[in-house]
């Protein structure tokens, strides 16, 4: 399970099942219940890429959204998978 705690949202985390690079689950701790809930069901089942490319640069809030801190996750997940395998 990958564990981001999220900058500038009213959610205040995101746990990530991921397996290889397909999301299988997505929870958000805090958060406007409904719209996270939707996401997180919208972004399980799809590979991580077009998850980042969807959700990257959405805003809520001034400078990110629950979606935007998606991608964020998502693309730290990579980095630190990356890091590991090489």
């Amino acid at each position: 399970m990958f564990q981001y705690r999220t900058h500038g949202t009213c959610s205040q985390q995101i746990l990530l099942d991921i397996d290889g690079d397909v999301i299988r689950k997505v929870e958000f701790v805090g958060g406007c219940r409904g719209n996270t809930q939707g996401l997180a069901r919208l972004a399980e089942g799809m590979k991580v890429d077009e998850v980042i490319a969807r959700c990257k640069g959405i805003l809520c809030q001034p400078t990110t959204s629950c979606p935007d801190q998606l991608a964020r996750a998502l693309e730290l997940y990579k980095a630190e998978r990356e890091k590991a395998q090489g």
